[in-house]
């Protein structure tokens, strides 16, 4: 199997570290323009998806809403299979048209990775039945949120309790928080959509993890699933889960049988 990843930050490098040690080979990194060349390890940098050799198995998008909205459509449409963690960048409708467009035209898939979160497999299976209700909970410590929109409304330095910063629809959220929300518009995709779906983030001074919490009510019964993800070594910004969820789909492309 043969691999190119968009991106070379801290989720690309731990990605490309893991696949490449179980034989997937790594034949391009798609970086910024003017970043193009060899680097020391001999991993070729272009610059955009027409110069990806054709033979390709699986481009990975490993550089947030940005390289997604950059190469997304390219890479479809040149029938290459996507495989993206950025999955709040498909809250712009227009962007979500044009992906989906780019993929029947190159006869290519758009797989979405699940990210920093799981029961993603649970709500899909509930809303084929009636699904009443799905809220997601981003609970961090307030510096978690540095850079954000909740620096507008909280002192966040100077928080002694938890404090709820946006509740809202998961397109909002993600419109709003592009590199907050992966995690909630994962949660709308495989359930009630952007529109319908409920987030709330909050600021909490007496957590030291980014907590992602999921309810749900429906025809299926009660559901409430919480995970406390650390990051990466390499990138506090980056949450570790994430990224072992594109390698995981990464492997799963070779299985015969799969979830």
């Amino acid at each position: 199997m043969k691999t190119a990843i968009i991106g070379k930050g801290a989720i690309s490098a731990f990605v490309r570290d893991e696949v490449t040690k179980r034989g997937i080979e790594v034949a391009a990194i798609i970086v910024h323009p003017g970043k193009e060349g060899n680097d020391p390890a001999g991993l070729t940098h272009i610059s955009s998806v027409a110069d990806l050799p054709p033979d390709v198995d699986l481009v990975v998008d490993c550089a947030g809403h940005e390289g997604l909205q950059s190469h997304g459509v390219a890479a479809l449409e040149a029938g290459f299979d996507l495989l993206t963690v950025s999955i709040g960048a498909l809250a712009d409708s227009g962007l979500m048209d044009r992906l989906n467009a780019a993929a029947l035209k190159g006869g290519a898939k758009l797989h979405l990775a699940s990210g920093a979160i799981g029961a993603l497999d649970a709500l899909r299976a509930a809303r084929t039945g009636r699904l009443a209700h799905v809220k997601y909970i981003g609970r961090k410590p307030p510096m978690g949120w540095k850079e954000s929109p909740a620096e507008e409304k909280l002192d966040l330095a100077g928080l002694t309790q938890a404090e709820t910063h946006f509740l809202g629809s998961a397109r909002e959220a993600a419109l709003a928080y592009p590199k907050n929300t992966n995690v909630a518009a994962a949660v709308a995709l495989a359930s009630l959509g952007f529109d319908e779906t409920t987030v709330e983030l909050i600021a909490d001074p007496s957590v030291t993890a980014n907590i992602h919490q999921i309810e749900a009510s429906g025809d299926f019964g009660e559901m409430t699933f919480t995970v406390a993800g650390t990051s990466l070594p390499d990138n506090p910004r980056s949450s570790a889960l994430a990224a072992m969820s594109v390698v995981a789909a990464i492997l799963e492309q070779q299985l015969a049988i799969r979830f």
